[in-house]
Order: structure tokens, then C-alpha cells, then sequence
């Protein structure tokens, strides 16, 4: 498993893509609007893991998960069952591959994602 990226959940995208790339050096890898009210924007930094940035009004701003990318999402969930691990959402397709959430011990979110 290795850290993909780091979800946040935004109240206005064009002022935290301003920020991101403006403040903070990042730049837009791409940007997706996936339903009416959603829109996503990839963040590049240095090295592989990126920010992903979310505006959608039914969901509270502020850090919403990390994400870790690995290469078989059904057996990494079975595994991690086995290991006692809390699931919170199964395996389901997404426009990238296939994604799962789960929660460590601290109610952290965890996304598992596959990418086809």
C-alpha cells in the first residue's frame, strides 16, 4: 500500500485551487466535474502522493480521508477483515478503478483504491 493522496472537502474550488497552486506551490494535474454541484481538482506537489480537493455541499469542509492506492482492492479487503480491521464501505466501481473506505483505530478515514 502506499499514500496516493489526501482528501479535503472545500467550500469554494476556484479559491482553494488559488491557494494550493498560488500559496503553496502545487499544481492542477486535472480537474472533473462528475455530477451537477461536484467538482474535483487533482493537486501535484513533489513526489507522488497528491491533493485532491472535493466541493459538494452535502458534506462538511475539511479533511475528509487519506488515500492509499493498492493493486488488488477485493484481497487487500479480505486481508484486512481478517485482521480485525473495520470496513466501512465495501468495494464499489468509480470512474478510476475501484474504491473502498475503511476507519483505524482513531476514526480516521482510510479510501483503498484500485485503479484500472
Amino acid at each position: 500500500m502506499k499514500v496516493k493522496y489526501a482528501t479535503i472537502i472545500v467550500a469554494d474550488m476556484d479559491e482553494s485551487v488559488a491557494f494550493y497552486t498560488g500559496v503553496m506551490g502545487f499544481r492542477v494535474d486535472s480537474r472533473f466535474d462528475p455530477l451537477p454541484g461536484v467538482a474535483i481538482a487533482l493537486l501535484r506537489g513533489e513526489g507522488e502522493a497528491m491533493v485532491e480537493l472535493i466541493e459538494n455541499a452535502d458534506y462538511e469542509t475539511g479533511l475528509y480521508s487519506v488515500g492509499m492506492e493498492v493493486g488488488d482492492l477485493a484481497a487487500t479487503v479480505r486481508d484486512l477483515k481478517a485482521k480485525g480491521a473495520e470496513i466501512t464501505m465495501d468495494p464499489v466501481p468509480t470512474l478510476v478503478g475501484s474504491l473502498a473506505f475503511m476507519r483505524d483505530p482513531n476514526g480516521a478515514t482510510i479510501a483503498l483504491i484500485e485503479h484500472s
